[in-house]
């Protein structure tokens, strides 16, 4: 599902109850995000956003999967109709599935009811994919990991700082600079963090304001950091084609594995900057 991610759209509601959550950058260097539910389909889930480009490579991985999106542009229709999606779209589901709130200002208005879009393809007897291993090994804490604080993603018009809570357990998100607290009141915030560099390019797809829409390539290899349990680790990713998962390692090869829960992926094309302990603080970001 797609999901504004402009401090208007701020709290966002069901993220909580997402298996898997993707920041991508999108027109004039904004973020939107791309969620995965499968453990819990929570009942209301928004704002509900546009599809775009990035989706389609990034999503192959996961097989069949039910998309669910405000609309797009309309040269990009054609290429989420040949997609292997489940296509979901508001232009064609009714105004009981892709609600409104009154007490929010359009277009950060749609809102998902999630439980209902999945009765309905029960109903159909409509086949989406199950749940399936993305690539990743779950384990315990790898070696070689460095202790931190804190790690602060960077897109050219909009931050996030993932903030490790040896209290829950997990590291906790401010978007802007700013605590990033659901609608539910949780702050939003992942087991494993995952810091995925990326090429971002220009496509040829571009929003009603002119604005170039942005690709990010997730298929290739490439550099990155995963963060768990208060530490970060240097990794490799490389995923061989868009039907294939996207796998992690260390320089020698050996899987990084993920602390179980859920995974928040940054699609960025700048190294994050690190805060460490005091004891062995350093103002120089890792690269």
């Amino acid at each position: 599902m797609k999901i504004d991610d402009t401090p208007e759209a701020h709290p966002q509601i069901g993220l909580e109850d997402a298996d898997v959550v993707y920041i991508e950058q999108v027109e004039g260097g904004l973020t939107r995000l791309a969620a995965l539910f499968s453990s819990v389909i929570p009942s209301h889930v928004g704002p509900v956003r546009s599809a775009r480009i990035s989706d389609i490579e990034l999503l192959a991985q996961y097989g069949h999967v039910a998309f669910a999106y405000s609309g797009a542009q309309k040269k990009m229709l054609p290429v989420i109709a040949d997609a292997d999606l489940e296509n979901l779209g508001a232009q064609q589901e009714s105004a009981d599935i892709y609600t409104r709130d009154s007490e929010r200002n359009a277009p950060y208005n749609m809102i998902l009811r999630a439980d209902l879009l999945m009765s309905k393809l029960v109903s159909k007897d409509i086949s989406i994919a199950s749940a399936k291993n993305p690539g990743w090994t779950f384990g315990p804490v790898p070696k070689n990991g460095k202790m931190i604080v804190s790690a602060k993603m960077n897109w050219p018009a909009n931050s996030y700082t993932a903030t490790w809570s040896s209290t829950d357990f997990r590291w906790l998100l401010s978007h802007h600079d700013q605590s990033d607290v659901s609608a539910s009141g949780i702050n939003l915030g992942p087991t494993t963090m995952v810091i995925q560099i990326v090429s971002i390019t220009d496509s040829e797809y571009h929003d009603k304001f002119g604005g170039i829409t942005p690709l990010s390539a997730t298929v290739g290899s490439g550099a990155g950091f995963i963060l768990r349990d208060g530490q970060v680790f240097d990794a490799l990713w490389t995923r061989a084609d868009a039907q294939s998962g996207t796998t992690w390692s260390a320089s020698d090869g050996s899987p990084i594995t993920f602390a179980p829960g859920q995974v928040w992926v940054a699609l960025t094309d700048s190294a994050p900057e690190f805060t460490y302990p005091v004891a062995s603080a350093s103002s120089t970001p890792t690269k």
